[in-house]
């Protein structure tokens, strides 16, 4: 029988200093409907996976729920406590529950995240311009770097035409090699508001000289107001050479940090915080990808800095834990680490950076071995019948190809179709090896004998030459559980799912409570950015 905890008590535990890891087990579609302000998405399909990483301590208080109905919270917390976790607790009502004791819930992804970009820019008073001021600036000849805070991979999506692609964790480390004329006016852009405001006030904090703006409402205000979009851009920034002088970005970093008070840890302090069994400590790597593959600190999870701020709850589980963050350059780790501080976060630098002998050991996902099929077996199969395909895979990714006659489902809806499958063997299709193993441990539970996983996945199936479906409707929207409509429909040129997306962004202030807005450390302007 699982513990429980009622919305009263769950709301003191969020602010009683502890650690606490508050974890919506649903699917994220469901997650982004309606969900508690501090809550972690932690799908049910990926518990296993994604629990060494973000979840290293076995004893950490763990509270999980659904929306009250589903009966999902009760099968996580068992799994949970198989796994080992000895302090597991069930949310009495789930979202209902919390909801019926008066207490908001909120729609969205990354809400901590986009709430506290708001909050900067009433505390700061960041300066901004809108798409029209942008569009006259250029029509006026006047010196202007647009830069895009977002990944090169959301920037090739959608971007403002001449814009250049520099993630905000980058900013700090790069802006002078971008735009090194003091005289040129900077306007940094996202697709929609918190990391144009981050990233505008960066460059503001370091103390730059340039003129420095947030574009208001990012790519989205500048598409709502008629402007074309560019597609497939690949402008980015430039390297910088291993004997270049950062001096001077050092100074400014490390004077933003010390303000907001990021301490640095020698590596017999990281040592010990890592091998703590009563506090949970995250190593963070924050530069970028291709640096992070060609080594860092041993164990160490890479988190792109300006995504770790736009998205902590990707990375960090654990309220109340400790983030110890990791550069090579002594610029980027101490100005996230600033961000993270005042979002509420215990972050600091590891002063070695990826020289540090300090480790960590996250351990691999105890998942039950699954024999592989290879496709072209898979493919005789299937002709003879004998077998039933059920694809893992996302539904978006389902709709647009999948194994012709296989079946879309996810891990909390696997026993439905166990009428269909009867007695016959079943194969499963997945992008992740591990998404499979774990739902071949829940068919196994149910009966069903005979489970393989299709070797390689679905793109072996396409590069064996295996026949493709695509089912544009199919599964219907409302089964389409793991997808958010109106977070990704705004970059599909659905200008209504923009307007409700800055709608809903702009309006997350006015939902939060005292003791959520006083979990933000930016200064005295955040009381009144509700007013």
């Amino acid at each position: 029988m699982n513990r429980t905890v009622d919305a009263r008590t769950l709301k003191s535990c969020l602010h009683d200093g502890a650690e606490i890891a508050l974890l919506d087990v649903r699917e994220q579609g469901q997650y982004g409907e309606s969900h508690l302000f501090f809550a972690v998405p932690f799908p049910f399909s990926r518990l296993e996976v994604a629990a060494p990483r973000m979840l290293p301590r076995l004893s950490t208080r763990l509270v999980v729920y659904d929306d009250g109905e589903l009966s999902v919270a009760q099968r996580a917390a068992r799994r949970f406590e198989e796994l080992g976790y000895a302090n597991v607790h069930v949310l009495e009502g789930g979202t209902r529950g919390w909801a019926a004791a008066g207490f908001a819930l909120f729609a969205g992804v990354n809400v901590p995240s986009k709430t506290f970009g708001e909050l900067v820019e009433h505390a700061c008073h960041t300066p901004r311009v809108s798409a029209a001021q942008l569009l006259e600036m250029r029509r006026a000849g006047r010196d202007v770097a647009v830069i895009d805070g977002r990944p090169l991979s959301e920037f090739r999506k959608m971007s403002i035409p001449g814009a250049r692609c520099c993630p905000n964790g980058e900013l700090a480390y790069r802006i002078r090699a971008m735009v090194p004329d003091a005289n040129t006016t900077i306007v940094v852009n996202c697709a929609g508001r918190t990391r144009s405001i981050v990233g505008a006030q960066t460059l503001i904090d370091l103390g730059i000289p340039n003129p420095v703006y947030a574009l208001e409402n990012g790519t989205q205000g500048w598409y709502l107001a008629d402007h074309e979009l560019e597609h497939g851009a690949t402008r980015g920034y430039p390297e910088i050479a291993r004997d270049e002088d950062l001096s001077a970005a050092r100074a400014h970093a490390r004077s933003l940090a010390e303000r907001h008070g990021v301490r640095w840890i020698d590596d017999p302090q990281a040592c010990e915080w890592l091998a703590d069994e009563a506090r949970t400590t995250y190593l963070l790597d924050v530069r970028t990808a291709e640096e992070f593959a060609a080594g860092s600190v041993t164990g160490a999870v890479h988190a792109a800095g300006g995504q770790l701020i736009q998205a902590t709850d990707q990375w960090v589980a654990v309220r109340n834990a400790r983030l110890l963050l990791v550069d090579a350059d002594e610029v980027r780790a101490p100005v996230v680490a600033s961000w993270l501080r005042r979002m509420g976060h215990d972050a600091h630098v590891l002063r070695a950076g990826i020289a540090s002998t300090a480790r960590v050991e996250i351990a691999s996902a105890r998942l039950p071995d699954v024999r592989s099929m290879p496709a072209a077996a898979l493919r005789r199969a299937l002709d003879s019948r004998d077998v039933e395909a059920i694809d893992l895979r996302s539904s978006m990714a389902y709709r647009k190809a999948h194994v012709p006659g296989s079946m879309w489902s996810i891990r909390p809806r696997l026993e439905d179709l166990l009428p269909r499958v009867g007695d016959r063997r079943v194969v499963l299709v997945a992008d992740d090896s591990g998404i499979a193993r774990i739902a071949a441990f829940d068919l196994a539970r149910a009966g069903v004998r005979q489970v393989a996983m299709l070797e390689g996945g679905f793109a072996a199936w396409q590069a064996a030459g295996g026949a493709i479906e695509s089912t544009p409707d199919s599964p219907s929207d409302a089964q389409c559980i793991d997808y958010l409509f109106f977070v990704h429909d705004r970059h599909d040129g659905n200008k209504d799912a923009a307007r409700r997306y800055l709608a809903w962004e702009t309006q997350l202030l006015a939902q939060l409570d005292e003791r959520d807005l006083g979990s933000y450390r930016i200064g005295p302007g955040v009381a009144a950015a509700r007013k």
